[in-house]
């Protein structure tokens, strides 16, 4: 009896429980899917939109890679996610168009938090960690804490412990973030490095410039130097196999095919290791300089050039992918000499003079632009110009000042040229260009793909209210260099594992 009042006071005490124990009983398979399709609902309504946007943000962590093994991740509150907020805040105010999926805001507030990471981990590495008294201060000093000016004890308490902890470390972040950025954008400046630095810009020179370019190497050249360097470019159409197990395997593939148990074509598929396996080793029309780097033996390269129509070389040595190993070929088409009339085929010769005797032609063109010079010093240079019908090779630029480097502070080559790009960091351009005297011509000199004179026309002295303003901006420019520099620094950063686009787009279904 005692027993049976126990069972009843405990189905009493959950009605719940026994509700459901009687829908079991009466329909278990209605019950069932009933069940399932609730756990769908609570999955697809609870579970899901945890982990996709929503109005106030994002609420799970998104990895984006690490710093120095720091998780580089978006977190509700964090440095990240604060980041992106502000800076989609801003850009709204100011008009754009951005949503929560905007790549560009991703990737900024992603690349302040390299830096924002970088800076705390080298700070750490230093052994600084801000005071616990100045962090104090500075937290009290925070608008969110004031009231009439001052720190209000009760609106500090208004504020739950895991909210102020979380305040009181980011602005503990904030300081060594501080300290480190200001150590290293103000530093002190030498009082001789401003007015050397200004004084680079206080003459300026225009000039007139004549450019040979290495490109229009012409036809008549190329034709010479393939007619005295006839071995490198007879055409050949070879197939290949090539064994890098071992020297006798290589033998027995050989002898395979030399002996008819297998052909050149099914002993390539299943034998050879090179990128022409599959089509049977056929290598298509090639020259023979394009052997040097398969080949690298002279004489058993001369006698691949050699073959007749389908014989068989014997064994040589080869180099496949870096690696070597032993091959042998079979010449589908007796050698040949270049066509000269087939401008693929001299295109080809081109490329390789340009690869492999582009000082050939620099030269030619040091000799062209000697002979103008020559010229030059009985005519002027225009009527040289005109005479020679040069003026597509003729430019003008300037005034430049002597700016080695395009420092910002001063007009730079790219904004006349875009051929001086290489020059910028060429000292023998920019000794050239002022020491040579007005009204003359400059030695001839290679500059990236051209062979240039340069033609100084006007010196210009700066005038010296520029030169005092640019002594002012100096200090702020230098500072703002030196924060790009430390930008660079982290984002370039061996420690960097940056998996930033991947990871992009895979929260944002940009996948493929």
């Amino acid at each position: 009896m005692a027993s049976k009042e126990k069972k009843i006071t405990s189905q009493q005490d959950d009605p719940v429980k026994a509700d459901l124990v009687r829908r079991f009983k009466a329909n278990p398979l209605v019950f069932i899917g009933t069940v399932t399709v609730l756990i769908i609902v609570i999955v697809a309504f609870v579970f899901v939109p945890a982990i996709v946007p929503s109005a106030g943000g994002f609420s799970t962590e998104l990895s984006f890679g690490s710093y120095n093994k720091i998780p580089l991740a978006y977190v509700p509150g964090n440095y990240f996610a604060s980041k992106r907020e502000d800076l989609t805040r801003m850009y709204q105010q100011y008009g754009f168009p951005v949503s929560d999926s905007s790549e560009f805001v991703w990737r900024q507030a992603f690349e302040e938090t390299v830096v924002h990471t970088g800076i705390l981990d080298e700070m750490k590495t230093a052994g600084y960690t801000a005071p616990a008294k100045v962090v104090d201060r500075k937290v009290a000093e925070l608008s969110v804490f004031q009231e009439n000016g001052v720190f209000s004890v009760s609106r500090y308490r208004m504020m739950d412990k895991t909210s102020r902890m979380s305040l009181w470390r980011r602005m503990q972040e904030d300081i060594a973030k501080e300290y480190y950025l200001t150590d290293l954008t103000n530093l002190s400046i030498s009082s001789k490095e401003t007015p050397f630095i200004v004084g680079m810009g206080s003459v300026k020179r225009n000039f007139d410039m004549v450019q040979y370019s290495i490109w229009d190497y012409p036809e008549t050249e190329i034709k010479t130097y393939t007619d005295t360097h006839r071995d490198l470019f007879a055409v050949v159409h070879l197939s290949q196999i090539s064994i890098i197990t071992s020297e006798r395997e290589a033998q027995q593939v050989l002898a395979s095919v030399q002996n008819g148990t297998s052909t050149f074509e099914d002993a390539a598929r299943t034998h050879s290791k090179d990128g022409f396996a599959e089509k049977g080793g056929d290598l298509g029309i090639k020259m023979a300089y394009e052997f040097i780097a398969l080949a690298p033996d002279p004489a058993e390269r001369e006698s691949l050039m050699k073959l007749s129509k389908g014989e068989l070389s014997g064994l040589i040595k080869v180099k496949v992918n870096n690696l070597e190993g032993w091959g042998f070929f079979r010449a589908e088409e007796a050698p040949r000499q270049a066509d000269l009339g087939d401008s693929a085929m001299l295109d080809k010769i081109r490329s390789y003079i340009m690869t492999f005797e582009r000082g050939q032609v620099e030269d030619y063109y040091l000799e062209q632009a000697q002979a103008f010079i020559a010229e030059v010093k009985d005519a002027s240079f225009d009527e040289v110009i005109t005479l020679r019908e040069m003026e597509n090779q003729k430019s003008s630029f300037g005034p430049v000042p002597l700016n080695y480097g395009s420092a910002s502070l001063f007009n730079t080559l790219e904004e006349y040229s875009s051929g001086l790009t290489s020059a910028v960091y060429n000292v023998d351009f920019w000794q050239t260009a002022f020491s040579t005297p007005l009204l003359t011509l400059s030695k001839p000199f290679v500059i990236g793909d051209n062979v240039v004179i340069l033609h100084p026309t006007e010196q210009i002295i700066e005038d010296e209210q520029n030169i005092v303003r640019r002594e002012n901006a100096y200090p702020s420019q230098m500072s703002n260099f030196t924060g790009e520099n430390i930008r660079s620094y982290f984002l370039n950063n061996q420690k960097l594992t940056n998996r930033f686009s991947e990871s992009f787009s895979k929260y944002f279904g940009l996948e493929n």
